[in-house]
């Protein structure tokens, strides 16, 4: 697996260590899980926005 060296500031570092210890999971399964959620969603934005757009096409189109 690979590592990436990531800078955050100690504020939001405290809260992500906190949130991960309420959950009782790693620093890194946390992040890795906040990852995978907003580009899970950004792909579903994407696939919508894309048929909003060809909708608006088809419309000029005709």
């Amino acid at each position: 697996m690979a590592k990436v060296l990531l800078s955050i500031p100690d504020k939001f570092l405290n809260q992500i260590d906190e949130v991960a210890v309420n959950e009782q999971r790693t620093r890194s399964e946390l992040i890795r899980e906040a990852l995978r959620t907003y580009m899970k969603r950004n792909m579903v934005y994407d696939v919508k926005r894309s048929s909003e757009q060809a909708d608006i096409l088809d419309k000029l189109l005709d």
